[in-house]
C-alpha cells in the first residue's frame, strides 16, 4: 500500500506564510505527477499547483506569484510554500499523486492517491 502524509497546516494572519509538506511511502515504483488541491467550506475541490516528475509546474491563477511548489524525487516528497496568504486561501489542502506501484506478482500498475488533508486558516 501507498500512503501520502501531509504536514504543515495551521492558523496564520493575512500576509503570512506557511509551508506544507507531503511524503509518499510504500511499495512505490515511480511517482509521476504530484500536486496540491484545496477545498474551502461549501466549495468544490480545486487544483492549487502541480508538478510532473520532469519538473513541469502549473499553478492556479489565484496563487501565481505567491505559492511555490517543489518536489524531491529521491525523498518522494512534495512541498508547497505559501506566501502573502489571504483569507480566501483558507481551506483544507490535500496532497495528490499519480504513482506506479509494485504489486505482489511483481507487476506494476498506476494509481491515484490522496493525502488525508491539512487545514490552512488565514485570519486575523
Amino acid at each position: 500500500q501507498v500512503q501520502l502524509v501531509e504536514s504543515g497546516g495551521g492558523l496564520v494572519q493575512p500576509g503570512g506564510s506557511l509551508r506544507l509538506s507531503c511524503a509518499a511511502s510504500g511499495s512505490i515504483f515511480k511517482i509521476r505527477a504530484m500536486g496540491w488541491y484545496r477545498q474551502a467550506l461549501g466549495k468544490e475541490r480545486e487544483l492549487v499547483a502541480g508538478i510532473t516528475s520532469g519538473g513541469t509546474i502549473n499553478y492556479a491563477d489565484s496563487v501565481k506569484g505567491r505559492f511555490t511548489i517543489s518536489r524531491d524525487n529521491a525523498q518522494n516528497t512534495v512541498n508547497l510554500r505559501m506566501n502573502s496568504l489571504k483569507p480566501e486561501d483558507t481551506a483544507v489542502y490535500y496532497c495528490n499523486a499519480d504513482i506506479d506501484i509494485l504489486l505482489s506478482d511483481a507487476t506494476v500498475t498506476s494509481r491515484h492517491y490522496w493525502g488525508q488533508g491539512t487545514q490552512v486558516t488565514v485570519s486575523s
